[in-house]
């Protein structure tokens, strides 16, 4: 078989579909037989110089991809597989790699160069492979080594830094290979390509040189050098070195200040005459320090200055400066920018830099773009007429509002005049101007609005007859009405004055959903999403026969969708479009309506034929669909409570494979959203599904492919169930509690210093809490005595969040529940537990009871009061 590779991986590349299946049959066959033996033969193919170029790219991909995968669980299992192979063959495979760095081949030592990053990425943190970066070294340091490999030997270097942590290192190391980097960037090398792999291994290996950028005399090094590069000839390598200041600027904020003025410089210089790739990151690296400084503030204690960062204040300094330069970037517009969402240019890098700088220095800024404001606004370029409302756009978050109201009020009939401008370029940005300005600056609620009811027809009129114009522009106006809408939520007695052109709104809005003209953008998808704010927003009282209106209107919609001539993938692709926005529609009528006593007929009314479209749409093999289509079940069942049980029999089997779905886990997560939908509505009258919901679920928290964040909501699902069949829900108490007790030691064990693991760990803790609070309240009156023996791990469980650093809130909310449910159910029976723990318990619900937080406070009394009556 391994003789034969090569024709194997050129045939797998084949045009011909019969002999590309058949290859990668055979690869896979020999894969699945001998995995240990198959690597070895595809790292021989890559490092064999005399083989097809083709089928040596091909072995590098199946290689990184034998090592790596996006999916979390899929990952771990290619990582336990390396690590299980014999070492003889790891030793040859990673030997055969390094090799590969000195091939002829550009794109066999690329391969080489990101296998061997993922094999350090798995052998490093475990001091498996404390050989490599010493081996890596030396093919930089031994004398007459050809450019070609230390051009693929510092791409190593690179993408290594990026794959393991910089705990990983030891400061030797790190030291070294910093050495090796910054002497490749040096203008001294003679090759291109070895100062380009250098330039962007430094970038890779900042995080590692923390101990070196607080040493004064090895930063000064690091900075001459990158500033260096920065001016060097070839442009890439100019990118490059700017890309190094943008990470500079994020991780060593704190240790700028000697070199801002040279920065600056280079900067300045960049935008106004080099490259755009260049002039872009250059622009990158002021809204990198926007970033911080915003960053900065946001955690400064007031009045004290207090932070462990200090605030150098670099955008107040450079102002004066660097307003102008942003601004002059905003007359530098691509022809057809507005069309393509994908765009990236200099104005636009601009713009958003600017809204950065405003939202770093406040008012200050609004005197410096002010007058280039009034002075190009009406010029007859379009270029200057588009930057001046770009700019005033821009500036609209971080100045106060007695700031901005009078010039945003002044502004705004002049803005309205412009969305009639003969040229789309400026409509389009003054739509989104509009937008921004109903976003920041329009809250009756709060008693600030620049809408009032004098200018509000003349706002109104102007919106709708722009949603007919291109759909670029359209798309945006849709956002303008979006917030336009949003600010009248909770807005008392002025949401009337929106309700009077409510039906308008809502007419112009489905015919813009219904263009054809649309093609690729966004514009159905916006007009529906803008619908459903606009209902979701509006006052109930005032509005709900427009609404009811509305409902069949949307139904007869989607039944439409049935009828439409599915010719190829691309018209299933917009069938489902639709039928996921229809879907999200009904679902906020749904909301809207069934929410309140008064309207709720409408939807009880309609609910069958309603529940008929959701089971039809589940025929589409979206998962946007099927997403779309549960929530708004999960809407109908909260609407139609017991009632909804007639739809169960019909419904169980879509519940179920979406409850089995764990490709498409969003649907996954959602489907056990509704589950606790369709406990709350059915109560009891759900017993008859529960077995297999049960099982399902189980079967979900065991699974090794299910995405980690399906399962904190499953455990807030067994909460849901057991409060719904009560006693019932004995036969499956001891497998669920397992479960959790198995869940809070995975909690215990998580790692805290990642944002992303403390943020699931917080999910997971809240939802085990919730699960216990609901089966102590359904088991209460009769099976309350099942949960006593473990009562000891809950209050464990409980003490151990409430000494979290930092704590979240909402997870020590629902911990406290679950005290108070322990107490409720349980009673004196828990009288000389509770005794044990008093003095933690009384910490925390004094904590509770003196919280400015009203909800918090009633929580901490109505525990403290169950806790009173067990002791």
């Amino acid at each position: 078989m391994a003789m034969d590779i090569t024709q194997f991986l050129l045939s797998a590349q084949s045009a011909n579909a019969v002999e590309r299946t058949d290859a990668e049959s055979k690869l896979k066959q020999f894969q699945e037989q001998n995995r240990p033996s198959f690597l070895l033969s595809l790292s021989v193919e890559l490092s064999t110089d005399g083989k097809p170029t083709e089928s040596r790219s091909l072995a590098g991909i199946i290689l990184k991809n034998s090592l790596d995968a996006k999916d979390a669980a899929m990952k771990e299992y290619l990582v336990q597989q390396w690590g299980g192979t014999d070492t003889t063959y790891k030793s040859q495979i990673k030997s055969l790699l390094l090799n590969t760095l000195g091939s002829a081949v550009h794109e066999a030592r690329h391969a080489a160069s990101q296998v061997i990053a993922k094999i350090a990425s798995i052998e490093i943190p475990q001091k498996a492979w404390p050989e490599l970066v010493g081996s890596l070294l030396l093919n930089m340091t031994e004398q007459d080594k050809p450019a070609t490999l230390k051009q693929a030997t510092l791409e190593t270097l690179g993408y290594v830094c990026e794959e393991i942590s910089h705990n990983d290192l030891v400061q030797d190391e790190v030291n070294s290979v910093l050495t090796a980097v910054v002497q490749g960037m040096n203008g001294a090398e003679q090759s291109v390509n070895v100062r380009l792999a250098a330039t962007r291994a430094l970038n890779n290996a900042l995080d590692f040189a923390q101990t070196n950028f607080q040493n004064e005399m090895e930063r000064n090094f690091i900075m001459k050098v990158v500033c260096e590069t920065a001016m060097a000839e070839e442009t890439l390598i100019r990118q490059a070195a700017f890309e190094c200041l943008v990470s500079i600027a994020s991780m060593y904020y704190d240790v700028l200040e000697p070199y801002m003025q040279t920065i600056f410089q280079l900067t300045a210089n960049a935008v106004k005459g080099d490259e755009e790739g260049v002039a872009l990151q250059a622009i990158e690296f002021w809204s990198s320090i926007c970033d911080e400084e915003i960053e900065l503030q946001d955690y400064e204690v007031p009045d004290s200055g207090d932070s462990e960062v200090p605030h150098s204040r670099f955008i107040e300094k450079a102002l004066s400066s660097l307003v102008p330069m942003l601004l002059e970037t905003l007359l530098k517009q691509d022809e057809d920018q507005d069309q393509d969402d994908g765009i990236w240019n200099l104005a636009m890098a601009g713009g958003t830099c600017l809204g950065l700088v405003a939202r770093t220095v406040g008012d200050a800024i609004v005197p410096l773009v002010m007058p280039f404001v009034e002075s190009n606004i009406s010029k007859p370029d379009w270029r200057s007429r588009e930057a001046a409302t770009y700019a005033f756009g821009s500036i609209l978050e971080g100045p106060s509002i007695e700031k901005l109201s009078p010039m945003v009020n002044t502004g705004l009939v002049f803005l309205l005049h412009a969305m009639k401008d003969e040229n789309s370029h400026v409509k389009d940005t003054t739509a989104w101007t509009l937008s921004r300005i109903f976003e920041l600056l329009h809250s009756p609620a709060t008693g600030f609005s620049v809408i009032t009811q004098a200018n509000l027809p003349q706002v109104i009129e102007v919106l709708l007859g722009s949603l007919r114009d291109a759909p670029h522009i359209s798309e945006k106006v849709c956002g303008a009405i979006y917030y336009l809408a949003q600010g009248y939520e909770d807005a008392g007695t002025s949401s009337s004055l929106l309700t009077r052109h409510l039906l308008d709104i809502i007419k112009c809005l489905v015919e813009t959903a219904d263009r054809t003209d649309g093609g690729d953008s966004k514009l159905r998808t916006s007009a529906y999403e803008t619908l459903n704010e606009v209902v979701r927003c509006s006052d109930l009282a005032q509005s709900s026969q427009i609404i009811a209106q509305l409902l069949p209107a949307i139904m007869s919609k989607l039944a439409k969708t049935a009828e439409l001539q599915i010719g190829s993938s691309d018209d299933r692709e917009k069938q489902g479009d639709l039928q996921a926005s229809l879907c999200g529609v009904l679902q906020v009528i749904i909301q809207k309506l069934g929410g309140a006593e008064e309207t709720k007929s409408v939807i009880l009314q309609a609910a069958d034929q309603i529940m008929m479209l959701f089971l039809m749409v589940f025929g589409c093999r979206s998962s946007t669909v099927h997403e779309e289509a549960m929530l708004a079940i999960g809407a109908l069942a909260y609407a139609t409570g017991p009632q909804f049980v007639k739809y169960m029999q019909e419904f169980y089997k879509y519940l179920e494979m979406g409850l089995q779905n764990f490709e498409e886990y969003q649907v996954c997560s959602i489907s056990v959203g509704v589950v606790g939908d369709i406990c709350r509505a059915l109560d009891d009258k759900v017993l008859p599904y529960c077995d297999g919901i049960m099982t399902l679920l189980l079967k979900d928290l065991s699974s090794g492919e299910l995405h980690r964040s399906v399962k904190p909501p499953i455990f807030s699902c067994f909460g849901d169930i057991a409060l719904a069949i009560g006693e019932h829900f004995e036969k499956y108490f001891q497998f669920v509690v397992q479960m959790m007790q198995g869940a809070a030691e995975v909690c215990a064990k998580l790692d805290n210093t990642d944002e992303e693991m403390m943020e699931y760990g917080n999910q997971l803790r809240r939802s085990i809490f919730e699960a216990y609070s609901g089966i102590l309240q359904g088991f209460k009156n009769t099976k309350a005595d099942l949960i006593l023996p473990h009562a000891p791990h809950v209050l464990q469980f409980i003490a151990l969040v409430s000494k979290d650093q930092p704590r979240d809130e909402t997870v020590i909310k629902a911990a406290v529940a679950a005290l108070g449910d322990l107490a409720d159910a349980l009673g004196p029976k828990l009288k000389m537990l509770f005794q044990e723990h008093s003095i933690w318990i009384d910490e925390l619900l004094r904590e509770f009871l003196q919280s400015d937080d009203e909800q918090l406070k009633e929580a901490g009394l109505w525990t403290q009061g169950m806790i009173g009556r067990a002791l």
